[in-house]
């Protein structure tokens, strides 16, 4: 079986969908006004976090600006404190899941204890907007992390995207998917069977909903009230 560092590898040097490919080495060669002086990472991003996670947070893809430059999952979206990223880390850091509130560039001291975080698509798409093929090219790494997780009990899919295709991706490892089939929406949990983890689903921690109010600091923080509690009774 692949360690991490040998997914890792694999994951950073895959070459699989050229249109994603293109667009990360581009936006690293025009970059972002406010990252001018800045080396974008540019290139796919291996998942991040805990070895020994009980708790999975699955994501869409990196940021252009955010994971594609700093090469690390969920860091950098935004140094304002109001991208993605720091809103996961700083609820992460409330919840007792992170060491710091903050996660800004790889190499700054941000920890996960208990969690790993990753993605259905591991490069930055155009207009944050993946193909279909290009999900299905991924999956076989979120597979291999599945296998590598060995402690596993909750998968958090952030947005209805990852929802999709973590069902998809555990319908595929045997899991009998309820019918009807579960809708999307925040803070519902699915139980897929005793031999496989739990979802919690959470609305995506984006500025489209976080700045609109579709997702608040409050709501997010039950999410991983809900996760411990979870973890607790099981």
């Amino acid at each position: 079986m692949q360690s991490f560092a040998d997914l890792s590898e694999e994951i950073t040097s895959c070459i699989r969908c050229s249109r994603l490919i293109d667009y990360c080495r581009e936006v690293a060669v025009i970059k972002k006004k406010m990252y001018l002086h800045d080396e974008y990472w540019g290139k796919p991003v291996p998942g991040f976090g805990d070895p020994a996670a009980k708790i999975l947070i699955v994501g869409l893809a990196p940021a252009a600006h955010g994971a594609n430059r700093t090469g690390r999952m969920f860091t950098g979206d935004g140094m304002d404190g109001m991208g993605a990223s720091d809103f996961l880390a700083s609820a992460l850091y409330r919840s007792g899941y992170a060491n710091k509130p903050t996660s800004r560039y790889s190499g700054d001291g941000f920890e996960l204890q208990g969690v790993f975080m990753t993605s259905i698509v591991r490069c930055a798409p155009p207009g944050n907007k993946p193909m279909r093929s290009e999900i299905d090219n991924c999956s076989s790494f979120l597979h291999v992390e599945l296998d590598l997780l060995k402690h596993l009990r909750i998968i958090i899919p952030v947005g209805k995207l990852a929802f999709d295709q973590i069902l998809k991706v555990l319908g595929e490892r045997g899991a009998v998917i309820p019918t009807p089939r579960p809708k999307f929406g925040h803070g519902e949990i699915i139980n897929l069977g005793d031999e496989f983890p739990r979802l919690l689903t959470s609305y995506h921690p984006s500025r489209q909903n976080t700045q609109t109010g579709r997702l608040t600091p409050d709501m997010f923080d039950s999410i991983f009230c809900i996760a411990r509690d979870n973890l607790n009774l099981s």
